[in-house]
């Protein structure tokens, strides 16, 4: 009895230290709808099912999370496809292993009720954007499909502030906006938004946010249980999108008002079915 008592032991003891295995995921920006996957992963106790401890943390600055995973000071980051496209080739030792959002959801706006109807307006207008030379070169592209060029236009830097910019007239345009979230807040302030898709002049699609790791670490078992969890996640999230809100508004109460409840009906069709999935011969710069 003794000697089966030992062995039972055994087992429980490596099973809860598989269980506990930490797994530091750090999101593009402060927590918000476009992670409600992880949220509800995490909050359904999908990824405690499969043996790990997630932890979801916010960076101080959104440039930091690939510049942690390729310090090894986290697991995983979300990150951008295009931008992730830089970061390989400046050199930082990172391999994709997975997506969140398939679908672009950057955008170019305008107000729908000013003079701006179509691209080619936007001559000799004021075009801002926050950061990132994706954003000009996508807004370089769109320009170009309409026989402009950015010489042809002026490019503000606003930082953060793109929304405020354009509803006070600072700027003309936006570039750089996610049209799940800077359009539907642009609604509820009473100034609907004219958007423009890049994907519909010129720029070829991609995936708007994707997961990353350290090039060491794709063979990690802890990769795949994360990813299969995720799956349970997103489609939890899509077949129960009203439950899951008040899951996430439970354990988030900060982000319980008018603008993040639109945010998260609106971004359910943007997730990725399958979080594993993307093309595995190009996963070094796609």
């Amino acid at each position: 009895m003794n000697k089966l008592f030992f062995f039972l032991s055994l087992i429980f003891i490596s099973f809860s230290s598989f269980a506990n295995e930490k797994l530091i995921v750090i999101l593009d920006w402060f927590p918000n709808p476009n992670h409600a996957p992880l949220f509800v992963a995490k909050d359904k106790g999908y990824f405690q099912a499969v043996g790990l401890d997630v932890k979801l943390i916010g960076p101080a600055n959104p440039s930091d999370p690939p510049k942690l995973v390729a310090a090894k000071k986290a697991d995983i980051a979300i990150t951008y496809q295009p931008q992730f496209i830089e970061q390989v080739d400046q050199g930082l030792p990172l391999i994709r292993i997975g997506t969140l959002i398939d679908k672009p959801l950057d955008c170019l706006v305008v107000l729908e009720d000013g003079p701006i109807k179509k691209i080619s307006d936007l001559k000799n207008k004021r075009v801002g954007y926050s950061s990132g030379s994706m954003n000009s070169l996508a807004l370089k592209t769109m320009l170009e499909h309409h026989g402009l060029s950015l010489k042809d236009v002026e490019h503000i830097n606003v930082q953060f502030d793109l929304t405020q910019a354009l509803l006070t007239k600072k700027i003309d345009a936006a570039t750089g906006m996610m049209r799940n979230f800077e359009t539907v807040q642009m609604n509820l302030a009473g100034h609907p938004a004219r958007i423009f898709l890049p994907e519909e002049h010129g720029v070829p699609t991609y995936s708007e946010l994707i997961f990353v790791t350290h090039t060491k670490n794709l063979h990690d078992k802890k990769i795949l249980l994360f990813l299969q969890a995720l799956k349970k996640g997103t489609g939890y999230l899509k077949a129960h999108p009203k439950e899951s809100w008040e899951l996430f508004i439970k354990n988030h109460p900060e982000l319980n008002d008018d603008l993040n409840h639109q945010v998260w009906f609106a971004s359910l069709t943007y997730f990725a079915d399958e979080p594993s999935y993307f093309d595995a011969k190009t996963r070094n710069n796609t």
